[in-house]
Order: C-alpha cells, then sequence, then structure tokens
C-alpha cells in the first residue's frame, strides 16, 4: 500500500541530503516521523552536517531554556499581581485612620522585629520600609518625637561609616548627630558585600512603656483569635 505522503518523499530525502533534521522535515512537510525514518536510513549525512545539526541541537536548546525561564517568570509575576490585587481588596476593608487599627499592625511589628530583652522601645532592620512604619506608628500613636531617636548601625568591613550613616539619615529622616554608635562585623574582612545592603539600623526612642504595651497587644489579641478559632 502507497503511503499517502509518498508524493512527498523526494522532497523530504533531496531536504535530508542537504543537511535538514528529521525533526525539522517533520514539520515542514508534515510527515510522520516513523515513515521519514524508513525513507531516510539510508542517507549518510557528511562531518560538516552533521556538526551543523548538533549546533542546531545545542542552539535550540539553549532557545528553549530561554523561553522557558521567560515563561515561568511571567507567571511568577502574574502570582504576584493576583496577590497585590488581593491585598488592596483586603486594605479598601480597613479603615487607615483608625488608630487601633495601626498600633495593632505596630505590635506584631515589634513582637516579631522589636527588642524585648531590655528596658527600652527598639527595633532594628535592614529594610528601610520597615523601619520608617515603626516610626510612623511612634510618632502618630505614641506621640514620640522622631528627631530625637538614637540610631545604632551594624555594618560589615568594608562599608563607608559615613556614607551609610548619610544613606539611614536620608532614608529616615532622622538628623545625622542621632547616628552615634556604629559597630563594625570584622568577621566579614575580605568578603564583598552587596550593593543594594546599607547593613541593620536600630532605632531606640528608650521608653519602655511603649514596649511593654505592644508585646502585651500582641500577645493578648493572638490568644483571643486562637481562643476564638478553638471554641474557647
Amino acid at each position: 500500500m502507497i503511503s499517502k505522503w509518498y508524493e512527498l518523499k523526494e522532497k523530504a530525502r533531496f531536504l535530508r541530503k542537504q543537511g535538514f533534521s528529521i525533526g525539522k522535515i517533520e514539520n515542514d512537510l508534515g510527515i510522520p516521523r516513523s515513515t521519514l525514518s524508513g525513507w531516510l536510513r539510508d542517507i549518510e549525512l557528511t562531518k560538516k552536517q552533521k556538526g551543523i545539526l548538533l549546533q542546531n541541537q545545542k542552539d535550540a536548546l539553549v532557545g528553549a531554556r530561554k523561553k522557558a525561564v521567560l515563561w515561568h517568570n511571567a507567571q511568577k509575576n502574574k502570582r504576584l499581581r493576583e496577590a497585590e490585587d488581593a491585598a488592596r481588596k483586603t486594605l479598601e476593608s480597613v479603615d487607615m485612620a483608625n488608630h487601633a487599627f495601626l498600633d495593632l499592625a505596630l505590635a506584631f511589628l515589634y513582637l516579631g522585629e522589636g527588642s524585648k530583652k531590655h528596658a527600652e522601645t527598639a527595633l532594628g532592620s535592614s529594610n528601610p520600609d520597615i523601619l520608617r512604619f515603626f516610626l510612623a506608628g511612634l510618632k502618630n500613636i505614641y506621640d514620640i518625637d522622631t528627631n530625637k531617636i538614637k540610631c545604632e548601625l551594624y555594618l560589615r568591613a568594608d562599608q563607608d561609616p559615613y556614607k551609610i550613616r548619610r544613606y539611614w539619615s536620608r532614608t529616615l529622616g532622622i538628623p545625622l548627630d542621632n547616628f552615634k554608635q556604629i559597630n563594625i562585623d570584622k568577621r566579614t574582612a575580605g568578603i564583598a558585600t552587596y550593593p543594594y545592603y546599607k547593613g541593620v539600623c536600630n532605632l531606640r526612642c528608650g521608653n519602655v512603656a511603649i514596649q511593654r504595651k505592644l508585646v502585651a497587644l500582641a500577645n493578648l489579641f493572638s490568644k483571643k483569635i486562637i481562643s476564638k478559632n478553638m471554641g474557647l
């Protein structure tokens, strides 16, 4: 029985003799690979043609990997946008002018990041937004003058203390003179620091009453949620 692709046999053989891959011929002519394998079995490619095919396969693999990376990045960005949209919807139901809400958010931040071992209200982070939020809470809820906040820096050995002081002063809106203490981690000597890393900035307002209130608020709220969830 003659194959329905038989009229394309000579063209397929011609393309193979020109050095085309079986996959390329299959895609261009629409002939099943099983049929092509029988038609082209006796055609021996030159060393040069084999080299070109091998390079084409490598290039195709690199191209496929690049496309895969682009696809995964696009999917990740899509999920991030979906998460951001969901977060915005949640915020729409929150009264941002309500100090109780801000106080509760500040309490949980402090429970996770704030100092609890010493008799003072202090919080350290390498993330400027966390520190700006902390300062906003102290100012709006507790009427703390942020110009009087004391600041400590914890830097790596290759970082310039003067430049980092200026960065944090400008970023947080705190006077440069408030940055009195700078600690250098000598263990990091000889190890390059990423350009975006500006060390850890520790903010201290000294009022231990705020620390106690924030920790108590976070703990009491947690217990209420736990009790409600467990039906206690």
